[in-house]
């Protein structure tokens, strides 16, 4: 997979991170996706295959996440309504 590629992964993975509806969820989802590439940046190429095919099981489950919580909407917090501000 190309560098190219595996950045387009990760800001689909941050897209799609920010579909998620709560507040917690969704910053959960970003930090969690940001670290992990930050932490597999100097990976070796016999590992990136395996760290790939994580990263796509992993988009799966946060593109379910947001839909669930699209289904099961609440309120949001109070820390949202001051960072629109």
């Amino acid at each position: 997979m190309s560098r190219l590629e595996i950045l387009k992964l990760y800001k689909t993975m941050l897209k799609e991170s920010r579909k998620i509806p709560a507040y917690n969820f969704r910053e959960y989802a970003l930090r969690r996706v940001r670290d992990a590439f930050k932490e597999n940046k100097s990976i070796s190429n016999n590992q990136i295959g395996v760290l790939i095919e994580k990263a796509e099981k992993n988009l799966e489950t946060i593109r379910r996440q947001a839909i669930i919580g699209q289904l099961y909407a609440v309120d949001k917090l109070v820390i949202e309504h001051e960072l629109q501000k």
